[in-house]
């Protein structure tokens, strides 16, 4: 094995977890198992937004010891127009040890869907310096593999002491930050996580206005799994991501900063550290009509 090889291997292991590996783990003193699902149905029609707690879908099947991370209120900040805005460091630190999750606790991430919502909390777990593994292939892999499933009524969450956190910087971006990239400001590349359809404005959207920021090029977050559901090999990413994954700064975005996650995480899982996510994204973004939108493909990373 290379050095690189080597590499990748240790990076993937420190971020993602075999289902065999945590179904080995539970029970273990210390270890936290967070539930991230979030219902957020497909548009059936442009403006057609519905979003609901995945906490009934938790109760009926789950990681055995799971716990339930609200990432649409416990673990959001609240805000009149944007979903799932990240909370500040001390109030997610906060929701977080209402979980159970102190500073050094050994934390496992999953959702019930296709790893979305699992990427979402973990990239805001390490924005506050608690790293966390993502179960690699999800529920999907959990079922796959026969292992146990618990539902019905959950048992008392013991809290963890609050504690402070410092927060890392350069994960996130604000609509200043996209402002001026557009304008060619700052030197950062800046990736649509959304479909092709989506990116191209042929499919309907959530959000006010079709399309994609200008400069944008398109990686839709689902072509970073493989064939069962989990992130592809750190070769076929580096593949993928092209000569993004030489650039100095990266920027991904999304409808909500949900799929973008998938992306940040895979650039994270090749060793691109300087990565960030546009939290508003185009719920935020394509609200303001001042703010330009496109629908003409740009090309995808080569």
């Amino acid at each position: 094995m290379s050095n690189q090889q080597h590499d990748d291997a240790a990076r993937r292991a420190h971020i993602l977890i075999e289902a065999a590996e945590l179904a080995a783990r539970l029970g273990e003193p210390g270890l936290v198992v967070l539930d991230a699902q979030v219902e957020l149905a497909s548009p059936r029609f442009d403006g057609d937004y519905r979003v609901a707690s995945g906490y009934d879908g938790w109760l009926a099947q789950r990681v055995p010891g799971s716990r339930h991370a609200d990432l649409t209120e416990a673990l959001a900040a609240p805000h009149a127009a944007l979903s799932f805005m990240r909370p500040a460091p001390q109030a997610l630190a906060q929701g977080l040890a209402a979980l159970g999750v102190g500073p050094a606790s050994p934390v496992a991430i999953y959702d019930r869907s296709d790893g979305f919502w699992a990427a979402r909390l973990w990239w805001m777990l390490r924005w506050i310096g608690i790293e966390a593994r993502v179960l690699d292939g999800g529920w999907r892999a959990w079922c796959e593999a026969g292992l146990p499933v618990e539902s019905g009524p959950p048992h008392a969450t013991p809290a963890a002491a609050s504690f402070e956190v410092h927060a890392r910087p350069g994960m996130w971006a604000d609509r200043a930050d996209i402002e001026a990239i557009v304008a060619g400001r700052t030197r950062t590349a800046l990736v649509c996580a959304l479909s092709a359809d989506m990116f191209t404005g042929k499919a309907a959207s959530r959000y006010a206005r079709r399309g994609h920021i200008p400069g944008s090029v398109n990686l839709p977050a689902r072509n970073l799994f493989d064939a069962g559901g989990r992130y592809a090999s750190v070769s076929a990413l580096r593949v993928a991501f092209g000569a993004l994954a030489s650039e100095q700064a990266v920027c991904v975005y999304c409808g909500g900063g949900i799929s973008a996650a998938v992306d940040a995480l895979a650039l994270t899982l090749t060793g691109h550290d300087a990565v960030s996510i546009y939290d508003g994204s185009l719920q935020e973004w394509a609200a303001d009509p001042a703010l330009p939108m496109v629908t003409t493909p740009t090309p995808t990373p080569t």
